[in-house]
């Protein structure tokens, strides 16, 4: 079923979660001017690596000491996760032409969720592109106000602007560590970051964790179903939605046709 589009909930969704996403580019612009980074080098982030985990992280190595290597590695580290939900977008809306690089680009964790929260492909689309673009654009404006308003703020730290990524972070995470698997694996990587905290360069903890995680996940998947990895069965909920994207086509498929 297709909505008009001022009625369409994928808009609408796609709408509001760019406004409330948006509004964090505040926070980057103010932290990066404070972290050294200069005006265009702050607003270059935003347009060119536009990937919000990946931009904090870039400036809180810079901001901590550390190397531009180390702080490249981080953000990179974080921007993987937008290859593989490329690979899931481009087989679930086929764009062509220049939507292709536009989509790549516009690829991050709310568009995915709008998109693949949606049943309808119309709606899957708009939900996508509305929150993808709508984010982009919100996301350069509020950086550049944060930006031009850092000197004027004083320390960010004093309103909050360091630990509001933080805390957004955290309440993306929480609802998706609901197996056993998932919360030990985020205990031990946390706990990993804490002790390499003293003892190495700013920007190594970070990726010494996703080798840790890494591990993790190599061996329990080499565990087999004995192990680690064979608990899904009896404890599925693990990273995956909480919600179901398509109820209409489970419940279609439940359905007895006679």
């Amino acid at each position: 079923m297709s909505f008009p589009l001022r009625q369409s909930p994928g808009a609408r969704v796609g709408l509001s979660i760019a406004v409330a996403t948006g509004l964090y580019g505040i926070s980057f612009g103010a932290l990066s001017v404070s972290s050294g980074l200069d005006l265009w080098q702050t607003m270059a982030l935003s347009l060119l690596l536009f990937s919000g985990g990946s931009q904090f992280a870039f400036i809180g190595v810079i901001a901590g000491g550390g190397s531009p290597v180390a702080a490249a590695s981080a953000a990179a580290l974080l921007g993987i996760r937008n290859a593989v939900y490329g690979m899931q977008l481009n087989a679930l809306l086929h764009p062509r032409g220049w939507r292709r690089f536009a989509a790549a680009h516009v690829t991050i964790d709310e568009s995915l969720a709008t998109s693949t929260g949606q049943s309808d492909p119309v709606e899957q689309h708009r939900g996508f592109w509305v929150a993808g673009v709508g984010i982009f654009v919100l996301w350069n404006l509020c950086t550049l106000v944060g930006a031009l308003a850092g000197d004027a703020l004083g320390d960010p730290k004093q309103w909050g602007l360091d630990g509001a990524a933080v805390a957004a972070f955290l309440a993306l995470l929480w609802p998706r560590l609901r197996s056993r698997e998932a919360g030990a694996t985020a205990v031990v990587c946390a706990l990993a970051t804490v002790l390499a905290v003293p003892v190495v360069p700013p920007g190594i903890p970070i990726l010494i964790a996703a080798v840790v995680a890494g591990m993790i996940g190599w061996f329990g998947h080499r565990a087999g179903p004995g192990g680690a990895a064979g608990d899904a069965s009896t404890d599925p909920a693990g990273l995956e939605p909480d919600l179901d994207p398509y109820p209409d086509a489970a419940t279609s498929a439940g359905k007895d046709p006679s």
